[in-house]
C-alpha cells in the first residue's frame, strides 16, 4: 500500500465506508490491501483455517466473528499458512491467538484482541457472503485498505 488511509480518504472521501471499531493490529505488515473475501463463523474457524490454505492472490480476508472474544479465530499456524498462500491479511471481528509468533509473520492482521482458547472445528458458518459490522458493509470483490489509522472500504 502506498497512500495512508487518512490521504485515501482526504482523497476519496464518501466513496469509502470508515471502520469505527479500534481494532489492534497484529502481524509483521503494519500496512496492508486487497480485494475482500469473506467468512461469517461463530467460535468455529474450520472455514478460515481451509480458505487461508489456499491461493489469496493479495486478498484480504475479512472474518465476522460476530465480535466474539470467547475464543481465537486464527493462531500461527493458520496466519502461517496464510502468508505463505499470498493474502495479504486478515481483519477478524474476533479474537486471535498466538500473538506474539504472528506478529512474526508477514501478513497484515486486524483483530479486536487475543484470547488463548481454541475454537470449535465444525465446519459451521458462511464465505463469500456481505458482512455488516463496525459500521461497514465489506462486499466480496471491493477493496480493504489498512495501516495504523484504521480501516477503510470501498463503497
Amino acid at each position: 500500500m502506498t497512500q495512508a488511509t487518512a490521504d485515501l480518504y482526504d482523497e476519496f472521501g464518501d466513496d469509502l465506508q470508515s471502520v469505527s471499531t479500534q481494532f489492534r493490529s497484529f502481524g509483521g505488515r503494519s500496512a496492508f490491501d486487497g480485494p475482500i473475501r469473506t467468512i461469517r463463523c461463530f467460535e468455529d474457524n474450520a472455514l478460515v483455517k481451509s480458505t487461508l490454505a489456499t491461493p489469496g492472490d493479495g486478498a484480504v480476508l475479512v472474518i465476522d466473528g460476530n465480535g466474539s472474544l470467547n475464543t481465537a479465530l486464527m493462531g500461527d499456524m493458520i496466519a502461517e499458512s496464510a502468508a505463505a498462500n499470498g493474502w495479504a491479511g486478515v481483519v477478524i471481528h474476533g479474537a486471535i491467538r498466538d500473538s506474539v509468533a504472528i506478529n512474526a509473520l508477514d501478513l497484515g492482521v486486524k483483530a479486536l484482541g487475543t484470547n488463548p482458547r481454541k475454537s470449535a472445528k465444525l465446519g459451521a458458518g458462511e464465505i463469500d457472503i456481505d458482512l455488516e459490522f463496525a459500521g461497514v458493509t465489506f462486499r466480496v470483490g471491493k477493496r480493504l485498505y489498512s495501516d495504523e489509522d484504521g480501516i477503510l472500504v470501498e463503497s
